[in-house]
C-alpha cells in the first residue's frame, strides 16, 4: 500500500512561521489500474495533530521566503496555529538609523522602514564634530579665523554674496582673528585680497557689524574698521594692530620698478582706507604706520577704529541678531 508524503511549506524569516500541507505523489503509469482501487481516504491523507510537540529536525536549511522541505514528524497545533504562512518578511536591515513604523494605508501587520536622527552614542571625543561653519553661516555669521590667502577670500566673497540676495535688509556678522596677509614675519597671501573683500563690503547694501575676536592685524584690521559705524567692536582681550603692506619680491632687476610702484600704490590706498573709517588724516596714518602700531581694544576706541568693547553683563553690544 502506498503512504502518502508530508510536505511543509516554511517561511524563515522569523524561522516560526510555517504551514503543514500534504500531498500524495502522483502513482507510476503502470499501477494506474490499482490506483483507481484506492479510496479517496487513502489517495489523500490528512494530517492529524497530537497534542504533544515534537522537535523539527535541525538542519533545515534558513533562507528567505517560502520554500518547500521534507518534515518526518507532525507539530503540535497550537505551534502551528500561532505561525501564519501570510506573516510578511520583516525588513532584514540591522541599520540603527532606521525604524519600523506602521503605515496608516497599509495591510495590517506590513511596515514601512522611516530614516530618523541619528543618535550619538558613546564619549564625546569619539564623536565626529558637527559643521560649525554651516551653522554659523545659518545665523548670518562670517568667521575670518585665517590669513587672507586665495581660497579664503573666495569664500568670504561668496557668502557675502549669497546673504545678499537672501535678504539685503538683515545684517552680516563678520568675526575676524586673522594675521591679515602675513604670519610670523612671512608673505602669506596679496594684498590685493583684502581690497576684494573690503570692496565687496562696500558693495552689498547688507550693513556689516565686525568684530574682533582674537587679532586683527594687517590687513584685517582695516577690515575691522570697514564696518558699519556703531557696529564696530572687540572683545577684551583682542590685539588690533596697523602697519603698512609689505611685498616681497624675486626676480630680475628691470621688473623692480614695477613691483615698486604698485605696492606704494596698495600702501596709499590701504591708508587712505585707514584714514576714512578712523576719521583721520593722512598724514596721521602714515605717521603711526611708519611702524607696526599695537592698540589695546580701549585705545582701539579711542583711535576710532572701533566704536565699543564688548563685555560681560553689556547686553546691548552683544552683536547677535535681533
Amino acid at each position: 500500500m502506498f503512504g502518502s508524503v508530508v510536505f511543509a511549506k516554511v517561511n524563515f524569516h522569523t524561522g516560526c512561521n510555517l504551514s503543514l500541507n500534504t500531498e500524495v505523489p502522483p502513482l507510476p503509469k503502470a499501477n494506474s489500474q490499482k490506483a483507481q482501487s484506492l479510496s479517496p481516504a487513502a489517495q489523500t491523507t490528512h494530517i492529524i495533530f497530537s497534542k504533544t510537540q515534537t522537535k523539527m529536525p535541525a538542519s533545515l536549511p534558513m533562507s528567505r521566503g517560502p520554500r518547500v522541505v521534507r518534515a518526518s514528524k507532525t507539530v503540535s497545533a497550537a505551534h502551528a496555529a500561532s505561525c501564519s504562512p501570510r506573516a510578511p518578511l520583516r525588513p532584514q536591515s540591522r541599520s540603527r538609523h532606521l525604524k519600523h513604523t506602521s503605515h496608516p494605508h497599509s495591510r495590517r501587520g506590513d511596515s514601512v522602514v522611516t530614516r530618523v536622527i541619528p543618535m550619538l552614542q558613546g564619549a564625546a571625543n569619539d564623536q565626529l564634530p558637527p559643521d560649525l561653519p554651516s551653522y554659523l553661516f545659518k545665523e548670518r555669521i562670517i568667521y575670518l579665523g585665517m590669513s587672507l590667502v586665495p581660497s579664503v577670500t573666495e569664500l568670504l566673497l561668496a557668502e557675502m554674496l549669497y546673504l545678499q540676495y537672501e535678504d539685503r535688509n538683515k545684517p552680516v556678522f563678520m568675526y575676524i582673528n586673522s594675521t591679515g596677509t602675513t604670519k610670523d614675519g612671512r608673505k602669506l597671501g596679496y594684498d590685493t585680497e583684502a581690497m576684494a573683500i573690503y570692496d565687496m563690503m562696500s558693495y552689498i547694501s547688507c550693513p556689516i557689524h565686525t568684530l574682533c575676536v582674537g587679532t586683527a592685524w594687517g590687513e584685517a584690521a582695516m577690515l575691522l574698521a570697514a564696518g558699519e559705524r556703531g557696529n564696530r567692536a572687540s572683545l577684551p582681550s583682542g590685539t588690533i594692530m596697523i602697519k603698512q603692506p609689505i611685498n616681497q619680491f624675486r626676480g630680475q632687476a628691470s621688473d623692480l620698478d614695477i613691483y615698486r610702484m604698485e605696492t606704494r600704490r596698495v600702501k596709499i590706498d590701504t591708508l587712505a582706507i585707514l584714514a576714512q573709517h578712523c576719521e583721520k588724516t593722512a598724514e596721521e596714518i602714515v605717521a603711526d604706520t611708519s611702524r607696526p602700531l599695537y592698540m589695546s581694544p580701549q585705545k582701539a576706541v579711542e583711535y576710532g577704529l572701533i566704536d565699543n568693547v564688548l563685555e560681560k553683563g553689556r547686553t546691548k553690544d552683544v552683536l547677535v541678531q535681533p
